[in-house]
């Protein structure tokens, strides 16, 4: 009885020994897999330290950066800085444009060679008609001037590629005669054209203006010029005094209020001082308002007061007021003959640079489509190019 007990007992205990040895030889079994896979990566990492320090990190990660377009061009040579916009389209906000157009460097000395340009800039409600006789007139002094133009929004120009206009719209915006919009738009333009930092000059004209000399001649006279040109006078009567409104003080008093042709010539600091203003604009947003045609009254009268010094105090765009009314005459085909325009340019006094001159007008309007084919005519013989 006692034997069978014992087997009894020993059969009982021969399962857990058994137990007993599978689980001593699990361990054994991973270990066996995991020596293995360390001896792999060991050997991974000393073939990738090998290659970065032989061939370089760039070439590991030649396709992953190859399809990585940045969303900006890093400035990192001066070119990136001096070249004008390729595309004058741009996305900013008048706020962003005339930030980033008032931007000064503060050493004068250029570390370049610069060549000084005009910028030409066109006030517009549509087409250009005249574009042809302008064309010629820009004809062979690329590099000298640059264009833009503000339409109206819903416009677009369609200029062959050859042709000086093309492609040089700037972002616009609807524009009201005599209401801040028409500042609003002349100040986009400006700003646009401190973008080139080789624009000196800034000349703003309408789609019935044209030049009444050749490039050369009127490059050299603007360029030469120690005076911006923008009329800025102090008219008491009706038309002048008469529509300085009293809330503008204490920014604008009454014997700084001034009038003046809404097209000007002026160089690149005064360009700056209209685009930074934001102490006189609200003055004249609010309180200039029809009768009081803001045009007419805003930059003169800001100019004066920051740089009065350095104006000229006239207009180089000859008009014609003599027929009466809001607008000055308009010059249509029939009356295109060399004699008048001829007439133009003579018997005006004005000086130029402190001395006396009897070179007083570089550009005339208004002009109408009509006179487009007679001025070609008599550019060669009349205006010279």
């Amino acid at each position: 009885m006692q034997a069978r007990a014992v087997l009894s007992e020993e059969g009982k205990d021969l399962p857990v020994a058994n137990r007993t040895n599978q689980t001593k030889a699990l361990p054994l079994r991973l270990l066996q897999l995991f020596v293995p896979f360390v001896l792999v990566c060991i050997a991974f990492s000393v073939i990738s330290i090998y290659t970065v320090r032989r061939f370089g990190i760039q070439s590991m990660v030649t396709n992953a950066k190859s399809g990585f377009q940045p969303c900006y061009e890093e400035a990192n040579s001066l070119d990136r800085w001096i070249r004008p916009p390729s595309d004058l389209l741009h996305n900013m906000s008048d706020k962003e444009l005339f930030w980033r157009a008032t931007l000064v460097p503060k050493i004068k000395k250029y570390p370049f060679r610069r060549v000084p340009k005009i910028a030409f800039m066109f006030l517009t409600k549509g087409p250009l008609p005249l574009a042809p006789l302008w064309e010629r007139f820009f004809k062979g002094h690329e590099g000298l001037y640059s264009i833009y133009i503000h339409s109206h929004p819903s416009f677009h120009a369609h200029f062959r590629p050859s042709s000086a206009f093309y492609k040089r719209q700037i972002p616009s915006q609807v524009s009201e005669w005599g209401r801040m919009s028409m500042c609003d738009a002349e100040k986009r333009l400006i700003a646009n054209a401190l973008l080139d930092i080789s624009n000196e000059w800034f000349i703003l004209l309408s789609e019935s203006c044209i030049p009444l000399y050749n490039f050369s001649l009127i490059y050299h006279y603007i360029m030469k010029s120690r005076y911006s040109f923008m009329g800025a006078f102090d008219d008491p009567g009706p038309y002048g005094r008469g529509r300085y409104n009293e809330n503008m003080a204490p920014e604008v008093n009454i014997s700084q209020w001034r009038k003046g042709s809404q097209w000007f010539e002026i160089n690149r600091k005064l360009a700056i001082n209209i685009v930074e203003d934001a102490t006189y604009y609200p003055k004249f947003e609010s309180f200039c308002r029809p009768a009081c045609y803001v045009d007419e009254h805003y930059f003169p009268t800001m100019l004066t007061i920051r740089a009065g010094n350095l104006l000229a105090n006239r207009s180089i765009t000859w008009v014609d007021w003599s027929r009466g009314g809001a607008h000055p005459a308009t010059f249509g085909k029939s009356d295109i003959r060399e004699e008048f325009l001829q007439k133009i340019n003579k018997n005006h006094r004005c000086t130029y640079n402190g001395r006396n001159s009897s070179m007083c007008f570089l550009f005339a309007r208004k002009f109408a489509p009509s006179a487009l084919f007679p001025l070609l005519e008599l550019a060669p013989k009349v205006l010279g190019y």
